[in-house]
């Protein structure tokens, strides 16, 4: 008998994605345990991830897994199916790099320049600058492929799947267009073949579900910025 498989998650997360569609990608069958976060931190929770208490967290019978770009990998490496990475040493390590290219450099100026759509004008151009620039970045390594991993959903694809559906969210939300046809049509293409690949889209949130629930988080920041004042 094959080991259960659990994702500890919370309804919305990008990160929380990720495990997901790589198990499905795999074909393994999960369940999928959402938590009350960032208010109620299960025990579940503090117990398989006692550093960070963040999700997600991959419990693999008696085995706990943290970071989702660590339990990509994992999920990769412990189940047959589809790889993930590639076979050769390079592009395995290509790959990497990309994946934490998204994660440590993209990720802060890219979120924080839609964030800020009513903030500092000077210090948003600044972020959106720089934002632009990692998105030709990723742009570039889209050349002549369907996804980054090439024919089919990879390591790389899974973490930027930000892209694929939470940034119409968080653009509907703040105003902030960044991700366009004319600037980067290559990236526009690649996150509708992701949302519409069937095993990725049976685990992405409904649009109007995301709006729902980060306008009701904007709305919670703005009410207690305005008690600080």
């Amino acid at each position: 008998m094959s080991e259960r498989v659990k994702v500890l998650s919370t309804f919305g997360s990008i990160y929380g994605h990720r495990p997901e569609v790589a198990l499905r990608l795999k074909g393994i069958p999960y369940e999928l345990l959402l938590g009350d976060l960032p208010n109620n931190k299960s025990e579940l929770l503090l117990t398989h991830n006692p550093v960070h208490k963040l999700v997600p967290v991959l419990l693999h019978g008696d085995r706990s897994i943290c970071e989702s770009l660590i339990i990509v990998e994992y999920i990769d490496e412990a189940f047959g199916g589809p790889p993930l990475l590639p076979a050769d040493p390079c592009e395995r390590a290509t790959a990497r790099f990309w994946a934490q290219f998204i994660d440590q450099k993209f990720a802060r100026p890219f979120w924080i320049s839609i964030c800020m759509a009513d903030g500092d004008k000077e210090e948003e151009e600044d972020f959106l600058k720089e934002a632009k620039e990692n998105l030709l970045l990723l742009e570039r390594q889209l050349k002549g492929k369907k996804f980054f991993g090439g024919d089919s959903i990879g390591l790389v694809d899974i973490a930027a799947s930000g892209l694929a559906r939470w940034l119409e969210t968080f653009e509907e939300i703040s105003g902030v267009n960044l991700l366009t046809d004319e600037g980067f049509p290559a990236l526009c293409r690649w996150a509708k073949e992701y949302a519409d690949e069937e095993r990725a889209k049976e685990c992405l949130p409904s649009k109007d579900e995301l709006v729902a629930k980060f306008t009701a988080v904007k709305k919670k920041f703005l009410a207690m910025a305005d008690v600080q004042k």
